[in-house]
């Protein structure tokens, strides 16, 4: 009978022992080449038995037991014969090797992978290092439209790494080991010729590497973080004025707080009588309700003509400014401080419509594999093994 992946052996005995498949094997005995004096030879010097595991069959745990026939050349070398099996010094077989590797990259965890294959989760860690690195297609140019967004890794090289996505596909395309200016302005230096427009959210240290290291690109805010400035303004007034209601309503104010963040059209009935109940009991908090829904009128308005007609999203913004100006809120002029600071960048973002959601979708990823595998101390370990499950996600693998 002819088992995948054991075609040139001979199968002369199969056993079962509590509970686990016993194959004794071996090869047909032919011509060997000497390694030391090249000659041919088919004489047998003796014979030593191996024990070998092997992949899973009909669900069983299954145990090799090859007898391995040495041979001996006239010049007086000793050799053993060459099968298609097991590679030399192992005591795994070469298809119970390549599924391993190839399950970590697409299972839970080291931990789990490595009990499905009955081994230690030590093992399953040198097997994903031996098969990874060779695997890992490197990026050798960045794209045109460059996402760059940071996540807490907590490995040996720091607490925060550096993903770098396609800002278009928003494929990953790499892994920089800390979120420092240095490091990121000498990997684009190295890659990043072809980038024109890099989308990051609103940190002071990105923005100097990318324009230290590509020169002048477009540089995109990202649309999440410059809005919830403004809704952290409100929260700010939200927290400080209900301190003075009555202890009902500070705690109802605060289960209900969503009521202040969504769109007024958007309410329910209920909703806009908890929403007008805590407004008539502060005039501040009126007030800030009032900035917010002007700035999400202007954000729609932006979104609708922003890359047709961008000197009229400006003009609405300035004027936005001025309603923010006039109210002479503190907590709402520190969020006008920043979007001055990045009102270039802000405008870019309805101008070319490029955002970090789908980056923010691959740090959730990478936040589920850190957890399920209760961390990583070794960034190399940890940035293949995330950029491989992208890579292969979609990937069947057929082994045996």
């Amino acid at each position: 009978m002819d088992l995948p992946g054991l075609e040139e052996a001979i199968c002369t005995k199969s056993e079962m022992v509590e509970g686990a498949l016993h194959l004794h094997v071996e090869l047909r005995r032919k011509p060997h080449r000497c390694p030391e004096c090249f000659s041919r030879t088919n004489r047998v010097h003796d014979y030593r038995y191996q024990k070998i595991q092997h992949l899973k069959m009909w669900e069983r745990p299954t145990v090799l037991f090859y007898r391995r026939r040495r041979y001996v050349c006239s010049c007086g070398k000793r050799f053993a014969e060459s099968n298609t099996f097991v590679n030399r010094y192992q005591r795994h077989s070469r298809e119970w090797n390549q599924a391993l590797g190839l399950r970590i990259i697409q299972g839970k965890n080291f931990t789990d992978s490595a009990g499905q294959f009955h081994t230690s989760p030590t093992t399953a860690m040198r097997r994903f290092d031996t098969l990874s690195a060779s695997m890992l297609q490197e990026v050798e140019e960045l794209p045109p439209v460059l996402s760059i967004d940071e996540y807490k890794g907590d490995t040996n090289k720091g607490k925060y790494q550096v993903i770098l996505a396609d800002g278009v596909t928003g494929e990953p395309l790499d892994i920089l080991p800390d979120r420092t200016s240095r490091t990121v302005r000498h990997y684009l230096q190295q890659k990043g010729q072809a980038v024109q427009v890099v989308v990051m959210d609103m940190s002071s240290s990105f923005k100097s590497a990318v324009q230290q290291a590509i020169g002048n690109p477009v540089i995109v805010a990202d649309r999440f973080h410059f809005c919830r400035s403004i809704y952290w303004a409100l929260d700010r007034v939200r927290r400080r004025v209900q301190q003075e209601f009555h202890d009902y309503d500070r705690k109802k104010c605060k289960r209900m707080r969503h009521v202040f963040h969504l769109p007024f059209e958007q309410l329910s009935e209920k909703q806009r009588w908890y929403l007008d109940r805590y407004l008539s009991l502060s005039e501040e908090l009126r007030q800030a309700h009032q900035l917010k829904e002007a700035f999400h009128a202007w954000f729609q308005r932006a979104k609708e003509i922003g890359s047709e007609d961008g000197r009229s999203v400006k003009e609405e913004l300035w004027s936005f400014y001025a309603q923010v100006e006039a109210s002479e809120m503190p907590d709402f002029q520190d969020a006008l401080t920043t979007f001055r600071n990045w009102e270039s960048e802000i405008l870019n973002s309805f101008t070319f419509g490029y955002t970090n959601g789908p980056i923010e979708g691959l740090n959730n990823q990478t936040k589920v594999i850190k957890r399920n595998a209760f961390g990583f101390q070794r960034y190399d370990r940890f940035r293949l093994r995330i950029l491989l499950h992208h890579q292969y996600k979609h990937t069947h693998f057929q082994v045996g």
